[in-house]
């Protein structure tokens, strides 16, 4: 192996001519310059490149050009009489803040407009519709319904059991112990005149729809899943948990009961 110091022309020369094969067995020229040679590169200084040209830029500037033998158009011909003089920037000042003036209390007054048919519209799709609106209040006359019978009615889209209470089935209602009721409620919190009850027909249990004088007390059965109601509609036996609802009412004359 050769030595780590650095190879001279003459030791150099030796062993190429020692390695190499010359046909014409002339001296072959040794393979690096002998020392104390210079080797001359091409000076690379004076090329230009981007980055040269950056570093000749004034520190912290940009230069730009435009081009500047391009006319400015003239819009004399565009000019309001007023402010034909462009020099000249008092032009009725007054004049032109009146119109603009004029502009914005025009165009608030266009915009506050549609924002209230936006509005108005928006609350109109949300509001009850006219067959809602109908049923919301029902009038029932209260002549047609004879002593002891329950006469049903549709009012929202819920059956509604409007009953004629005898006196008997009054003075049973009033008498019962509050004690043995799931949900307890008084009757006279229950009607504002004894001899009328007015109910939601709606089992408080799953939702079915009760019958009307049956059960075991007298009033209401539902027979989905065996829940008696007394004739004041309180839950006395079966799965339900609440009396059958008391909607609002009032009594518009003495023949008269107004729902809703």
């Amino acid at each position: 192996m050769f030595s780590s110091r650095c190879l001279t022309s003459g030791m150099l020369s030796r062993i190429l001519s020692s390695t190499s094969y010359n046909s014409t067995a002339t001296r072959l020229m040794p393979a690096v310059s002998s020392i104390g040679s210079k080797i001359v590169v091409d000076d690379k200084s004076n090329v230009i490149t981007s980055h040269r040209m950056l570093n000749q830029l004034p520190s912290g500037s940009q230069i730009r050009y435009s081009h500047t033998d391009i006319s400015v158009p003239s819009f004399e011909n565009y000019r309001r009489p007023a402010n034909a003089d462009a020099n000249n920037s008092d032009t009725n000042p007054e004049g032109r803040r009146a119109f603009t003036y004029m502009m914005v209390a025009g165009g608030g007054v266009v915009a506050a407009h549609a924002a209230k048919n936006v509005v108005t519209d928006l609350v109109a799709t949300m509001s009850a519709s006219a067959d809602v609106l109908a049923m919301a209040q029902i009038e029932v006359d209260l002549t047609t319904i004879p002593e002891g019978k329950t006469v049903s009615f549709k009012w929202r889209g819920k059956p509604l059991f409007i009953r004629h209470r005898t006196s008997t089935e009054i003075e049973r209602e009033q008498g019962v112990n509050l004690d043995e009721l799931r949900d307890r409620e008084h009757d006279n919190d229950r009607v504002k005149d004894p001899s009328w009850l007015v109910l939601i027909g709606v089992c408080t249990h799953l939702g079915c729809v009760p019958i009307a004088d049956a059960g075991d007390f007298g009033g209401y059965f539902c027979p989905c899943h065996g829940s008696h109601y007394d004739a004041s509609g309180r839950i006395r036996k079966g799965p339900a948990p609440l009396n059958l609802e008391v909607p609002y009412y009032k009594f518009a004359s003495d023949s008269t009961l107004l729902v809703g």
